[in-house]
C-alpha cells in the first residue's frame, strides 16, 4: 500500500506542508509592502482611509505571522526527519541560508511589533512609516534565503563532489547558484502580485456586499494598479525563467511543454491530453512560442524529452502545473490592465457587478497560481532531490511511521487554517472600518 511506502508518504507530507505554508509565506512577503504603500499614500494625501487600511492590515498580518512560525518550523523539522540522507550530505551547506531565514523572520517580526505598538506615538507620521522598511526588507529576505535553498537543490554549486561526498564547500557560493536570480525574482514578484490581487478581491467582495463604498473603492483602485505592475514584472521574469530552464534544466522544460522530440520552430502547447502515442490532443498550440520562450528566436532548436533517460525524466503532470500558472497569470494581467485603462478613460463597466465578481475570483486564482508554480518547481526536479547527485528514493527516510505523521500534520493544518479564518473574520467583523474611522477621528481631535 502507498500509505506504508515511506518514500511516497515523505513526498506527500512535504507537499502538504509546503502547500499549506506557501499561503502564509506569500502573505509574509507581500503584505508588508502593501501596508507601506498605503500608509505612504495616506500620509501624502492626508487621507485617513488609506491610513486605516494600513492599520487594519497590519493587525491581521500579526495573525498570519504567528501561524507562519508554526508551519515554517514544521518545514525545518521535516527536512531532518523525512530526508535524513539529504541532510547528511548537504545539511552543512544549506544550514547557513536556513539560519539566515530564521534571522530575517525575527527581524521582520520585531519591527512589526514596534510598528504596531507605536502607531499613535509619533508626532511626525513619516517617522512611524520608516519602521515598515525593515518589516518589508525582512519579509523579502526571508523569501530570498528559503528560495536560495530551493535554488541549490535545482542547480547545486559551491562544492566539489569526491567519492560521493561534498568537499571544499563554500556556503556563500552555494547561495549564489545559476538558478538563484530568476527564482528569487520570480518568488518576490509573484508574492507581491498575489497579495495585491487577494486584497483587491476582498475589497471587491465588500463592495458587492454594499459596504463603505468610498473606503473599499479607494483600496480596489490602488491595489489593481499595484497588481498590474507586478503582473508585468512576473511575466518578464517568467520569460527569463524559461530561458534558464532551456539552458540548465532542459528536461524540466520539455516535460512541462510535452515537447518530446528535439526540433526547431517549436510551438507552445497549452492544456490538452496525451494519447497512447504521447501525442497531445485537444491542446492549444501557439506556433513558434516555445522556441521564443526557450531561446528568444522563433527558429531556435528546443531539446526534446527523448534526449534524456526515462528514469531521469520529470513526471508529465507538471505540464498542467505550468499551464495553470501561465493561464491564471495572463488572466490577472489582462483583468488588471483593463481595469487600469477603464479608470483612466472613465469607462464604467468595471464598476458593474459581473466585473467585480471576476476580481473576487482573481483572489483564490492568484493563490492557486502560486501553488502551481511551486508544484512545478518541486515535482519538476524529480527524480532528484539534489539535481544530478541524489534522488528522492536515496534521500528519504525508511521509517514506517510517516503515514501516521501525515495524518497528524493534516489535523494540525486543518486546525491552524480554520483558526486563522475564524480569528481574522472575528477581528474585522467586530471592528468594521466605519467604527475604526470614527475612533481614529476622535483620537486625532483630542
Amino acid at each position: 500500500m502507498l500509505f506504508d511506502d515511506p518514500v511516497f508518504m515523505s513526498r506527500m507530507l512535504t507537499l502538504l506542508t509546503l502547500s499549506f505554508h506557501i499561503f502564509y509565506a506569500t502573505i509574509g512577503v507581500g503584505l508588508p509592502l502593501m501596508i507601506m504603500i498605503f500608509q505612504w499614500v495616506g500620509i501624502r494625501k492626508n487621507d485617513p482611509h488609506y491610513l486605516l487600511m494600513a492599520r487594519r492590515w497590519a493587525r491581521g498580518f500579526v495573525v498570519t505571522v504567528a501561524v507562519g512560525v508554526v508551519t515554517g518550523t514544521a518545514i525545518g523539522l521535516q527536512l531532518s526527519l523525512l530526508w535524513p540522507s539529504f541532510m547528511e550530505l548537504a545539511g552543512h551547506i544549506i544550514a547557513l541560508p536556513l539560519f539566515m531565514e530564521v534571522f530575517a523572520f525575527f527581524f521582520e517580526a520585531i519591527f512589526l511589533g514596534i510598528y504596531l505598538y507605536t502607531w499613535d506615538r509619533f508626532d511626525n507620521p513619516k517617522k512611524h512609516l520608516l519602521l515598515l522598511i525593515p518589516v518589508a526588507i525582512g519579509g523579502a529576505m526571508s523569501a530570498y534565503f528559503i528560495t536560495v535553498v530551493n535554488s541549490f537543490m535545482n542547480s547545486p554549486g559551491g562544492f566539489e563532489l569526491v567519492n560521493g561526498e561534498l568537499v571544499n564547500v563554500n556556503p556563500i557560493a552555494a547561495m549564489f547558484t545559476v538558478s538563484m536570480p530568476t527564482k528569487v525574482a520570480h518568488v518576490l514578484a509573484t508574492g507581491y502580485m498575489t497579495v495585491a490581487f487577494v486584497l483587491a478581491a476582498i475589497a471587491a467582495f465588500r463592495l458587492l456586499q454594499g459596504a463603505n463604498k468610498n473606503y473599499h473603492k479607494k483600496s480596489l483602485n490602488l491595489l489593481m494598479k499595484i497588481g498590474f505592475i507586478f503582473a508585468i514584472a512576473s511575466a518578464i521574469i517568467g520569460d527569463f525563467s524559461g530561458k534558464y530552464l532551456a539552458e540548465y534544466q532542459p528536461e524540466k522544460l520539455a516535460a512541462a511543454e510535452w515537447h518530446f522530440e528535439t526540433s526547431d520552430n517549436a510551438p507552445l502547447v497549452l492544456w490538452g491530453v496525451l494519447d497512447e502515442n504521447n501525442e497531445p490532443r485537444y491542446a492549444i498550440e501557439i506556433p513558434l512560442a516555445l522556441s521564443i520562450l526557450a531561446h528568444g528566436s522563433p527558429s531556435a532548436e528546443v531539446i526534446g524529452l527523448e534526449e534524456f533517460p526515462e528514469e531521469h525524466q520529470p513526471p508529465l503532470v507538471i505540464h498542467y502545473f505550468f499551464d495553470t500558472m501561465v493561464t491564471i497569470g495572463m488572466f490577472m494581467l489582462g483583468l488588471s490592465f483593463i481595469y487600469w485603462i477603464a479608470q483612466w478613460r472613465g469607462w464604467s463597466f468595471v464598476q458593474q457587478r459581473w466585473y467585480r465578481w471576476l476580481i473576487v475570483l482573481g483572489g483564490p486564482l492568484s493563490f492557486l497560481a502560486i501553488q502551481a508554480g511551486w508544484w512545478l518547481a518541486e515535482v519538476g526536479r524529480q527524480p532528484w532531490i539534489l539535481r544530478g547527485i541524489m534522488t528522492i528514493d536515496e534521500a528519504a527516510t525508511t521509517s514506517d511511521h510517516v503515514g501516521i505523521m501525515f495524518i497528524l500534520f493534516t489535523l494540525l493544518y486543518l486546525i491552524l487554517g480554520i483558526g486563522t479564518v475564524v480569528v481574522l473574520r472575528k477581528m474585522f467583523k467586530n471592528n468594521p472600518p466605519e467604527i475604526e474611522s470614527n475612533e481614529m477621528s476622535g483620537s486625532d481631535s483630542k
